[in-house]
């Protein structure tokens, strides 16, 4: 026994407090450590990282339109369609793969030309029809899974039934966050199925970059808060507490706990603290105009709710968010834009509720000079079919959908990929889910093929080992 710092003689409690204090602070942090991953993540996980290459987008806002709107009431004009509408035409059934006989559902919706682009625009979106010029359609969009959750999953994560982390994790992973009292991904009002969480999380990538849930389906968007905040967030004594114990956390880094998993992790907890000043203030949509918020709709009975989930998302955004998921969906296994029958009275229900919010947030981004160096997106999971199920709505159809980009660098008033002449396939430059994640990552500036994770012994990324990036899309 010959350490110095023990001496003979009683120990008084004070010395004792001294002498062992910081230990007391170890005991906590190897208690907070303990839950932390083998695969911790890296020194500063939220802080900017540097891109692949020169991008134009900084951003993400995906506005997730939640069963699968038909491209063929919205944005995808089928005259063809409409003048052999109740005729009969042999398609592959999309469940069971038979050759059947199926009677053509035309539209009930009419469409018209906008913008100097003249494009094709249902009258279900006149708000939308505005911003023709800003928005790039790619209209052959297919995925690998028929029924909504697989194909949810894998629109989110690029896999149909196994955990990974979704394309906000992703990207969050793969740049960082612009501001670090925030966290760098959220998700507005998600739904608890179809999906549920792993929608938005992060699977086997470090769970500081998960997506941060705001509200939930089928609740409130006014319930859309980050929970366990104080609402005036922390007063100046707390601030000098938490300035303590950042002080005691950093004495430990080097000693007997992992100096990367300890940086790591008083990173998020520095975040979490962050929060407390920053988040209340930023959800508070109090603090918009009365002219701002009655853009959005926020008033209306119809439009309020997902008025206020774009509104926030704008504050979000703007505030440094890098990835903004904003939900239209609920708590059921049929989800809103999930039209077997009822087409022409729920599809026009579920526009109503959006079409002045979506175009809300365009305007809003413009005029704020956000919308160049953000990347709005708007899709469902897959499209519908050109035949009718129960007479007046449409099944799934894995094959063909639209999704449009607008901002961040896409080419505005401009359409890529080509159906066939009913919208049943894509004839013309056809569009994989995994090719629309590796664009998004290129419009970010992040090579996809080199924004990987080693996990159980092999690398992995979103695109999994295909994915093209759409060049022609790019401004």
């Amino acid at each position: 026994m010959n350490n110095p710092d023990l001496k003979s003689g009683p120990t008084t409690r004070r010395a004792l407090l001294r002498r062992t204090a910081l230990g007391f602070g170890s005991l906590a942090l190897t208690d907070l450590l303990s839950s932390t991953t083998s695969h911790g993540a890296p020194k500063n996980s939220l802080a900017g990282k540097p891109v692949h290459f020169p991008a134009p987008a900084k951003r993400v806002i995906f506005l997730f339109m939640n069963g699968g709107p038909s491209h063929l009431d919205t944005f995808d004009y089928k005259p063809e369609l409409n003048k052999r509408s109740g005729q009969t035409a042999e398609f592959v059934n999309t469940r069971t793969r038979v050759t059947e006989e199926r009677v053509l559902l035309g539209s009930p919706f009419s469409f018209s030309q906008h913008g100097n682009s003249g494009a094709w625009i249902s009258d279900l979106f006149p708000q939308v029809a505005k911003h023709a010029d800003d928005l790039c359609f790619i209209k052959t969009m297919h995925t690998d899974a028929v029924a909504h959750g697989p194909a949810t999953l894998f629109f989110h994560t690029g896999a149909t039934n196994l955990i990974r982390p979704s394309m906000g994790a992703w990207v969050t992973y793969g740049l960082g966050s612009e501001n670090q009292n925030l966290p760098g991904f959220v998700s507005i009002c998600p739904s608890e199925l179809i999906g549920g969480v792993r929608n938005y999380g992060s699977a086997f990538l470090p769970g500081i970059y998960a997506g941060t849930a705001l509200g939930k389906a089928e609740r409130p968007a006014t319930e859309a808060k980050f929970r366990n905040l104080p609402e005036n967030g922390i007063s100046a004594g707390q601030q000098e507490q938490i300035d303590l114990l950042r002080k005691m956390n950093q004495a430990q880094l080097g000693n007997e706990v992992d100096g990367e998993v300890l940086e790591s992790t008083i990173s998020s907890f520095e975040t979490a603290f962050g929060m407390q000043q920053h988040a209340p203030e930023i959800a508070d949509l109090d603090q918009e105009t009365r002219a701002t918020q009655e853009l959005y709709g926020i008033g209306n009975k119809t439009t309020d709710n997902f008025g206020r989930q774009c509104l926030l998302a704008r504050r979000l955004s703007e505030a440094g968010v890098r990835f903004v998921q904003v939900n239209y969906t609920d708590n059921t296994t049929t989800p809103k834009w999930d039209q077997h029958r009822d087409l022409k009275k729920d599809h026009t229900d579920h526009a109503g509720a959006t079409d002045q919010a979506i175009a809300a947030l365009l305007t809003d981004l413009k005029r704020r000079g956000l919308l160049d160096d953000t990347l709005v997106m708007w899709g469902g999971e897959f499209g519908r079919t050109p035949y009718s199920e129960n007479s007046n709505g449409r099944d799934h159809n894995p094959h063909a959908g639209t999704v449009w980009m607008a901002g961040g660098g896409v080419r505005g008033g401009f359409s890529y990929g080509k159906t066939d002449e009913l919208g049943f396939k894509g004839v013309e430059n056809k569009v994989h889910v995994h090719d629309l994640h590796a664009t998004l990552l290129h419009l970010l500036g992040i090579n996809h093929e080199k924004l990987t994770f080693e996990y159980s012994g092999r690398p992995f990324r979103l695109t999994d080992v295909y994915g093209r990036v759409l060049h022609d899309i790019v401004a």
